[in-house]
């Protein structure tokens, strides 16, 4: 295999992941999608058992806030055709204010 070869297939190979491929593929996926991925769930356990063992609670609680902001988003954002409506903010708000409020307490307030 010459250089032309393998240049075209790494080319090839690496196709998926051009920032336009990438960026419509994450806005067409769902959150089942995502959480059903095989590789995201074995990046989300070690990155768990990482903030487990080292008790990381910097780790911790950034895995806290993107869990829960993945689920605030889902619960609070309309769907295509729908508008965006006060109401329809106010979980997102609050879940907002609670996840800081967590935050907060456990870096700030709470030490050992």
């Amino acid at each position: 295999m010459d250089k032309q070869q393998m240049s075209e297939k790494a080319t090839e190979t690496l196709r998926p992941f051009e920032t336009a491929n990438l960026i419509d593929t994450i806005q067409h996926l769902s959150i089942d999608q995502v959480f059903s991925h095989p590789a995201i769930l074995f990046f989300i356990c070690v990155v768990f058992f990482f903030g487990v063992i080292k008790r990381s609670k910097v780790v911790l609680l950034t895995l806290f806030s993107l869990f829960c902001l993945i689920i605030i988003m889902r619960y609070s954002m309309p769907s295509a055709n729908d508008d965006l409506t006060i109401a329809s903010m106010l979980p997102f708000i609050g879940g907002g204010l609670v996840i800081g409020g967590v935050i907060i307490y456990f870096l700030f307030i709470k030490s050992e």
